[in-house]
């Protein structure tokens, strides 16, 4: 409520609910030139960006960050060319407002449509990741919504910047400047404030370590959508075929250690450990992952470090991976209900029945045949970008794009009706 805000953070958001109810009326092509302006102007600023970027990696290495988390902080001309062409695939993709759901006309001519309609005003806390920065004030514009962003001390400097690039393209696009804004001046206790600001803000997506994620779900009175840490696994069943797992694996590993979807536990079948665990375990290896084993994995691949209780439910961001051989798809399913994060998990096998088991039996955001886990992304699924990916039930679970951001409302027309 107001009372629990300081003056300037209470005017943001009183300003930020004025610029929510504009984008809710704006029309397609107004947000779609404003997002347009945006992509250009992030290429166009990009020296500015990634001076402000270099200032807050060379603060993290003097702080002791680790290196999966100067990955997610980095950017470079690559990445933010990446960022400014996912902003242009928003543009392109539908515009949920509006959408109708459902209807149907009653026995007595009354017009039921329910509709998308955005949120209003969405929360955003996150850890040194700027690429967030831009994801999310793109899907918010699109979907009518305003954003208030909490980007964390460690990405200060590029968060600014970026915040500053897009306000001027909204400036000149003709939509509220305040739609999208920053209260990374206020600190750890603007993150606070914005977890009780209930009235001014109407839902809050936190995205970062299992740390800041269950302290914003245990804490914020204003609704959360859970995005969740990635205790991701692979299973290879028996019958998996040893080239696809070998490169499988591999790329679920080692592309970006970093980030959310990639692999932190691999269970193997025993009867088909001795053929493939060797072969999958080298490539790793030979990519610098050190292998966290259990003891029957030890016993096929002494070139790994003896496996703890902790690796099991532990997210490393790293080049590390927990190993365990499991008796059967049993085994393997509990060991997943036990310890995941209910992200991502994959089955390698060529066993139809199998497959169908895994994916019906296996409770997560995203379940895969045969598939990489570093697919479980809004891009990689169409969406251009991502708010987060909901490990969640209620309203959206997996990588949330443009839909994941509205919500609904019933429509009724009618023509002097009463109820009798």
């Amino acid at each position: 409520m107001a009372e629990t805000l300081t003056p300037l953070l209470a005017d943001k958001l009183e300003a930020a609910r004025d610029a929510a109810r504009a984008l809710a009326v704006a029309t397609t092509s107004q947000k779609n030139a404003a997002l347009t302006l945006i992509a250009d102007a992030v290429v166009s600023n990009s020296a500015r960006i990634l001076e402000a970027n270099e200032l807050d990696v060379a603060r993290g290495r003097e702080n002791g960050m680790t290196e999966g988390l100067q990955d997610r902080l980095r950017l470079d001309d690559k990445r933010l060319a990446s960022l400014a062409d996912a902003v242009q695939q928003i543009v392109a993709l539908p515009d949920p407002v509006g959408d109708v759901v459902r209807g149907s006309t009653l026995e007595n001519g009354l017009k039921l449509t329910q509709i998308r309609v955005p949120f209003g005003v969405v929360g955003a806390i996150y850890e040194a990741r700027p690429n967030v920065t831009i994801d999310i004030a793109a899907l918010t514009l699109k979907s009518g919504n305003a954003v208030v962003l909490r980007g964390g001390s460690a990405a200060e400097d590029t968060n600014r910047v970026l915040v500053e690039v897009i306000q001027s393209a909204l400036l000149a696009s003709g939509l509220p400047v305040e739609a999208v804004q920053t209260i990374d001046e206020f600190g750890r206790d603007g993150a606070q404030q914005l977890m009780r600001a209930r009235g001014f803000v109407d839902v809050l997506i936190p995205r970062g370590s299992a740390n800041l994620i269950n302290t914003v779900v245990a804490e914020s009175t204003v609704p959360v959508i859970e995005t969740g840490a990635g205790i991701v696994h692979i299973f290879l069943d028996e019958s998996a075929d040893l080239d696809q797992a070998v490169e499988i694996v591999h790329n679920s590993k080692v592309q970006r250690p970093s980030v959310c979807n990639a692999l932190e536990t691999l269970l193997v079948h025993q009867g088909s450990a001795a053929t493939l665990l060797p072969p999958v375990l080298a490539r790793l290896r030979a990519s610098g992952v050190t292998i966290h084993a259990d003891e029957r994995t030890l016993a096929l691949f002494p070139d790994a470090v003896a496996a703890t209780a902790d690796d099991w439910a532990t997210e490393y961001m790293s080049l590390d991976l927990a190993v365990r051989v499991v008796d059967d798809l049993d085994q393997a399913i509990d060991h997943i209900r036990t310890y995941s994060t209910h992200h991502t998990e994959s089955i390698l096998t060529n066993d139809v029945a199998r497959a169908e088991r895994f994916l019906a039996e296996v409770d997560s955001a995203v379940v895969m045949v045969n598939a990489s886990t570093r697919f479980t992304d809004g891009g990689e699924f169409g969406f251009g970008a991502e708010v987060g990916i909901s490990t969640q039930k209620l309203h959206a679970r997996g990588p949330m794009g443009l839909p994941e951001l509205t919500s609904t409302k019933w429509v009724v027309r009618g023509s002097g009706h009463v109820r009798s």
